[in-house]
């Protein structure tokens, strides 16, 4: 499978209704790059609607919906340690930064007293302990009782808005941990083991609704390969009829693509039957 899960690009996944849609052009070449197709659906306000000249938003099907979120979890899996060690970094480089600038702040501390007592030294005696001395022994106890608290320490900020930090709402809104949604349908399950199983053979799947089918199955690019066989998803326990196997096989043949009966089985793996019309009564 051709996916690149050591990256955590956040995908900023809608929905409408049921329906995840993609906005971004930089989400719909993530997914894309992932091997995941979906449909386009929108279109201009002023120009009709052409299937040939659609645009975002994207639809994702439910089963690339549920491969999404597998795929960044796993992807949060292998970068923990890689965070865990920013963290560490940045505690670092925060303690080095406050030994800094506590010897600055010092150091500067040192010099406004010297200016002081280069100043005092103008003002005539007032009293049994002069301007200079209290001065001086102030210069000599700094060392010992200075203290810089980690309240005073400096640090950067960005003159810039950063992103999506000042907007709290959106940020959660474009999460890339979605939840899955509830699947009550068992056919559903069947389904995503299909899809995830071809698209680990690294075959692209998008809906085969026209056909008949459940999905369609491109051995490449769905811009640059036809589709090559119609998969119907069935669970091991579900029986068809004789007429339907027939038909499916029959439309399988008029389009010049092969028929794929699948069936996901307890162990995990999918099975797979291929039907072809012979063109024998």
């Amino acid at each position: 499978m051709e996916d690149d899960t050591s990256q955590s690009e956040v995908i900023g996944l809608g929905l409408c209704d049921s329906c995840p849609l993609l906005w971004r052009t930089r989400d719909l070449r993530t997914v894309r790059s992932r091997g995941l197709v979906g449909s386009l659906l929108g279109s201009l306000p002023r120009m009709p609607r052409q299937n040939g000249r659609l645009g975002r938003p994207l639809l994702l099907q439910p089963e690339e919906e549920r491969l999404l979120t597998e795929l960044h979890a796993a992807a949060a899996l292998t970068t923990t340690d890689q965070a865990r060690g920013r963290v560490e970094q940045y505690e670092a480089e925060q303690q080095t930064s406050y030994e800094q600038q506590k010897i600055l702040a010092l150091e500067d501390r040192k010099s406004a007293l010297l200016r002081a007592m280069t100043s005092s030294q103008t003002v005539p005696d007032s009293g049994p302990r002069t301007p200079d001395e209290a001065l001086r022994g102030r210069l000599e106890a700094l060392d010992r009782s200075f203290t810089f608290p980690r309240s005073a320490l400096a640090v950067q900020l960005s003159t810039v808005r950063a992103g999506l930090s000042h907007f709290p709402e959106d940020r959660a809104l474009l999460r890339a941990d979605w939840p899955i949604r509830a699947q009550d349908d068992p056919r559903r399950d069947v389904r995503y083991q299909v899809f995830r199983d071809l698209r680990g053979r690294g075959f692209y799947l998008t809906s085969a609704g026209k056909f008949g089918g459940d999905f369609l199955v491109y051995p490449g690019d769905p811009l640059r390969f036809h589709a090559h066989f119609i998969v119907i998803c069935l669970s091991l326990e579900e029986s068809i009829g004789v007429l339907d196997v027939l038909s499916v096989a029959r439309l399988g043949s008029s389009v010049k693509k092969t028929v794929l009966l699948c069936s996901p089985a307890a162990d995990g793996a999918v099975l797979y039957t291929s039907l072809q019309w012979s063109g024998m009564v």
